[in-house]
């Protein structure tokens, strides 16, 4: 083989990876949380929490997170929403989804995960976001599973770190819950 036949193949090569990554870029879903403090921008992917991807969208889909709120904000590890009306009633879901937290993602900042009870398959709705690199929630931590995270904030992190500092009290039996609600007016799956 000559080296000009070597270097041709590995150019070829070369591209077909580059046109491989960029397809796979190009499938990762997208959608857009349009919140009472700003729109963010979420990348969702399926390669690595299929189940938890399909979960989030079709919850999407049935629109069952407008009008939610983000009812749990604690700055310097996460906030959570997607399962609460204003009122702070917790709105029907459908089962729980599977855990898929040894998936080789990281519970870092700007990341998405599933919020759940102490069953490890118990995530159904509620999502959080982490505001800080949280290693003590990737599995098998914290409890030997750890939590599912499915994807990351491309787009206006700014927006969170305005909610992540939002004056919080408590409300009935819940702690952490923002004193001017911070609420969740939609979530759209972008083209």
């Amino acid at each position: 083989m000559t080296t000009f036949s070597f270097t041709k193949r590995a150019l070829l090569l070369g591209c077909a990876l580059w046109a491989a990554g960029t397809a796979f870029a190009a499938d990762a879903p997208r959608v857009q949380f349009a919140t009472s403090a700003g729109d963010f921008v979420v990348e969702l992917y399926p390669d690595k929490a299929p189940k938890t991807v399909a979960n989030f969208l079709q919850y999407t889909k049935d629109k069952h997170y407008s009008g939610t709120i983000f009812h749990r904000v604690i700055d310097g590890f996460m906030v959570q929403g997607g399962g609460f009306s204003t009122d702070m009633q917790e709105k029907l879901t459908r089962p729980p989804v599977a855990l898929e937290a040894s998936n080789g993602l990281k519970n870092d900042r700007g990341t998405i995960a599933m919020a759940r009870t102490s069953n490890p398959n118990s995530a159904t709705a509620q999502f959080f976001i982490n505001v800080k690199d949280n290693a003590n929630l990737n599995a098998p931590q914290p409890d030997g599973y750890g939590y599912t995270v499915f994807g990351k904030v491309v787009s206006g992190m700014d927006v969170i770190d305005k909610i992540r500092v939002v004056p919080t009290g408590n409300k009935g039996p819940f702690q952490n819950v923002p004193l001017t609600p911070i609420s969740i007016q939609s979530v759209t799956l972008l083209p």
